[in-house]
């Protein structure tokens, strides 16, 4: 019971906050941290709501749904955490909602036989993976600001939407900040699944494997060559978006196939 309630009180203090957010965009009151205290509130709440779903006396429970619902949180605290530094609280526009969404489904479509396995080598494995498919996903969700704000600028249309967001320049700092711990706690779960699981390349993980190795070289050959040689741009934008697309396949891909067609 107490998970139901505490997932639609964080649906509707998502949704307030990314509302509020919104009103305040050209504002000449822009008090951010009015709009973004229900999202704080409501990150606690579904933090609470996936503690009781998650954790399960014989392991944790990360079935497609929750699974959902935790990166939706987990890139909820980081867009909170960036807002304190940096102006990008119109990106809680669109995850806050999201946010919330999921926590609603989450607990609609709980199941308890979706019960992985309580070694915490493993599952401390599966932590670092989520981590990893949250701060890449943010990175997705911030390359395609980038390349909305980049397109914008090349046509000579600079209003709308983009006044709000921060310089070009910021924004491609902060999207590789976002890829570069994304790709460190990969690298973690990629290293731990050898290491902790007993055949990282079995039927049912063969796919997952391969994928996030695809995804994980795309992302490390994106990284040298914007250290190396300056990538910027839509470079950046083809190669992020290229990584984001096979993690995608490889967690919620397998996990889609896995759980409901096969």
């Amino acid at each position: 019971m107490f998970p139901t309630i505490a997932s639609a009180l964080a649906a509707l203090l998502y949704c307030l906050s990314a509302i509020l957010i919104f009103k305040q965009l050209g504002s000449a009151q822009h008090q951010r941290w009015v709009a973004l205290t229900p999202a704080l509130l409501a990150v606690m709440l579904q933090a609470a709501a996936l503690n009781i779903l998650i954790i399960q006396p014989n392991g944790l429970n990360l079935g497609f749904f929750t699974s959902l619902s935790l990166i939706a949180w987990l890139i909820s605290i980081q867009v909170l955490l960036s807002s304190l530094y940096r102006r990008i609280e119109s990106l809680g526009i669109v995850v806050f909602p999201i946010s919330g969404l999921s926590g609603l489904i989450a607990d609609q479509h709980f199941a308890d036989h979706l019960i992985i396995t309580s070694n915490q080598a493993v599952q401390g494995h599966i932590m670092v993976s989520v981590i990893a498919y949250s701060l890449i996903t943010l990175g997705a969700f911030q390359a395609g600001l980038l390349a909305y704000q980049d397109r914008s600028i090349r046509q000579h249309h600079p209003g709308g939407f983009i006044r709000f967001l921060p310089p070009l320049h910021d924004m491609e700092t902060l999207l590789f900040q976002f890829l570069s711990f994304g790709f460190l706690c990969l690298s973690a779960s990629l290293l731990t699944g050898f290491l902790y699981l007993e055949d990282i390349f079995a039927q049912h993980l063969v796919h997952k494997t391969a994928l996030s190795m695809v995804g994980w070289m795309i992302l490390g050959v994106l990284l040298f060559g914007r250290l190396k040689f300056g990538w910027r741009g839509r470079t950046a934008i083809r190669w992020t978006l290229s990584s984001f697309a096979f993690l995608m396949l490889a967690f919620f891909g397998s996990k889609l196939v896995l759980e409901f067609l096969l």
